[in-house]
């Protein structure tokens, strides 16, 4: 249906562009000839599109309750205050956005995270620290 036509539209524009902005909305509204109320309300609702510029580095912890408990909410604090960033931000030089998101069907290796979809699993506080010190070196 109709849904499904935006959700293409909205995904191939974050694809594009790596995020959704006002103006590409009112583009799709007119030329979709859909209310912006309804395209505001898809993007609230799936939390894989994005409104606001994102990181070059997208970081994905995930949320389910085997990664949970197998140490994920440390890996989560850590990268909070490392980062300086909460769950759904950008750091302001760009180069980190966090977020979290539903299980990743990794949970034989949790705790696991995505960043820009490539996983990495099993991780430690330590492993993390590392592999943030190399991605800002790129």
């Amino acid at each position: 249906g109709m849904t499904e036509i935006l959700l293409n539209v909205l995904k191939q524009t974050q694809d594009k562009h790596g995020y959704i902005s006002d103006k590409a909305l009112k583009q799709i509204s007119i030329s979709h000839n859909v209310p912006l109320s309804r395209l505001y309300g898809m993007v609230k609702f799936y939390t894989m599109l994005r409104t606001e510029p994102q990181g070059k580095y997208i970081i994905e912890i995930c949320g389910s309750p085997s990664c949970v408990l197998n140490n994920g909410t440390k890996l989560q604090t850590f990268l909070e205050k490392e980062l300086r960033i909460g769950i759904g931000e950008t750091t302001k030089d760009k180069i980190f956005s966090l977020y979290k998101t539903s299980c990743l069907g990794l949970c034989n290796e949790a705790p696991a995270i995505l960043i820009n979809e490539k996983p990495y699993t099993k991780l430690t506080v330590n492993k993390l620290r590392d592999l943030l010190k190399q991605l800002r070196k790129k």
